[in-house]
């Protein structure tokens, strides 16, 4: 990289156990960073953080000790690396020492062209070193669409978002079925047991020779800071998991001239429970909520396995989700139909905004100059039937055509409360309130699914666009309630024993 530099502190990266610095302009990307490091098994095949060529392992902490976590290099500002630990596949093994998942893929014939081989090898290596894996190595289970694990523990939906184009998926899956345990001299699995690295504060400036745009990336040590610089500078871009930003940098050529981290700050980072609402740290990332969660909010266990791919969702945050203000992100219809609210942070107070009212136009919101979204609240009690369903090209890994949310309570046969959010009909995320409506105080039967479905496929201005037509969504909106129907009918027939009919 050819930069001239103004430096206000340093950033240092540890990558496969030796220290580097990172010299680029803030925009630049860990792939960019690391292949100018020599280290070439990191490819980019997208940009865009759906093929995995570029993934790397981060060590990041899990409450307890280090969880050696995969994610897109492709996506990640090098500069939110700074203090931490990164290993690539070259830090792996090596021609004349594999790493057992290398030497797994070598065996089992995992590898043709082999460009896309170090990605899968790293997010292999994260499952691998998994703690729960390695507790479950006797089980072999299948658990459902979410995860299909093979005799050894391993979960193959891991390797979600790691692409192969000429090998074939099954002797990567052989390869990936076939591994034990971590050795006790393995140096990367006794790492689990020592702390993560810590976030460090940083502060870097760079001016970019090539174009002569300055840029600067801070990454506050506490929230207040956070706060103060926003209020000091509200056009300062924020960053958690980057995995939107990312793609604006690598496609569109975008640059910002402030970037502020907040994804690593202990106070974004908590779950907390009380008599009325879950509250869910807006920087928690997507795969650490469906692990800490582990099921006690049905409907978002139903999301996550469906929001992208494992490699997207170990770095998307949760309030990076719903902070873009996109009409197709995948949160947003789920958390309506839970009736979620944001808790808006400002160096003047925080406020309570129900998502239901934040959305006000395409990619706009009710969050002023100044305020971040430092959490999500779930009121309690949670409705009992609950369901998401995505509509789209692919099952996993895929942006949505539709997608809805459904609550429901059913007491005595009848429809007390109906909340269903809908993504991907309108400008905005948005309430199905007319069809909530139709439904409650209704007996819950097919008659009253029937009406309901009308005044379903007319929520929402569903338009024509490269992903689906507005006569295709107005159906999938019309279906989708009979499907949630028969989903709870399959459910309640199931949980008795009762052979379905």
């Amino acid at each position: 990289m050819t930069a001239e530099t103004t430096e206000k502190s340093s950033c240092l990266i540890t990558v496969n156990g030796t220290v580097r610095e990172f010299d680029g302009p803030p925009h630049t990307n860990a792939l960019d960073f690391l292949r100018g490091e020599g280290l070439f098994g990191c490819k980019e095949g997208c940009a865009e953080g759906e093929c995995g060529a570029c993934s790397i392992l981060v060590a990041r902490s899990d409450g307890q000790g280090t969880r050696w976590t995969a994610l897109n290099a492709c996506l990640l500002p090098a500069a939110t690396l700074d203090g931490q630990e990164v290993i690539t596949s070259e830090g792996l093994g090596s021609v004349e020492n594999l790493h057992p998942v290398q030497e797994e893929m070598a065996n089992r014939g995992g590898s043709q062209c082999g460009y896309c081989t170090p990605g899968f090898v790293c997010s292999m290596a994260a499952e691998y070193y998994r703690p729960e894996r390695i507790a479950n190595t006797a089980v072999s289970a299948d658990h459902g669409e979410a995860h299909r694990c093979g005799p050894n523990g391993f979960d193959l939906h891991s390797l979600s978002g790691n692409l192969c184009r000429c090998t074939g998926y099954r002797p990567i899956r052989d390869a990936a079925y076939a591994l034990g345990a971590p050795d006790a001299q393995d140096e990367l699995a006794a790492r689990r047991d020592l702390a993560a690295p810590a976030a460090v504060s940083t502060d870097i400036i760079r001016v970019d020779t090539p174009t002569g745009a300055t840029g600067r990336f801070r990454r506050p040590a506490s929230l207040d800071e956070v706060l103060g610089i926003l209020a000091a500078e509200p056009e300062t871009l924020l960053v958690a998991g980057g995995t939107d930003w990312g793609v604006e940098v690598n496609i569109k050529g975008a640059r910002a001239r402030s970037m502020l981290a907040v994804d690593r700050l202990a106070e974004l980072r908590q779950i907390h429970v009380t008599a009325n609402y879950i509250e869910l740290g807006a920087a928690c990332t997507l795969s650490e909520l469906e692990r800490l969660l582990a099921g006690k909010i049905p409907l978002l266990g139903k999301l996550f396995p469906q929001f992208a791919s494992r490699l997207i969702r170990n770095g998307a945050t949760i309030g990076g989700n719903l902070g873009t203000g996109s009409p197709i992100g995948d949160t947003p219809p789920a958390l309506l139909a839970l009736e979620a609210e944001l808790v808006l942070g400002s160096t003047s107070g925080s406020r309570i905004v129900p998502l239901a009212q934040y959305f006000t136009g395409y990619r706009q919101t009710v969050r002023a100059a100044g305020e971040l979204i430092t959490a999500i609240r779930i009121p309690l009690p949670l409705a009992p039937l609950t369901s998401f369903q995505k509509i789209s090209k692919r099952r996993f890994d895929d942006i949505s055509s539709v997608a809805i949310g459904y609550a429901v309570t059913v007491e005595n046969n009848h429809i007390t409360k109906a909340r269903i959010g809908l993504g991907g009909v309108a400008a905005t995320p948005l309430r199905a309130t007319s069809t909530e409506a139709a439904l409650e105080g209704q007996e819950w039967c097919l008659d009253t699914i029937y009406a309901a479905a009308e005044s379903m496929a007319q929520e929402g201005t569903p338009m024509d666009d490269h992903r689906a037509s507005s006569g295709y969504r107005k159906a999938m909106l019309r279906s989708s309630l009979e499907r949630f129907y028969a989903e709870q009918l399959d459910h309640s027939t199931a949980a008795k024993g009762e052979p379905l009919s």
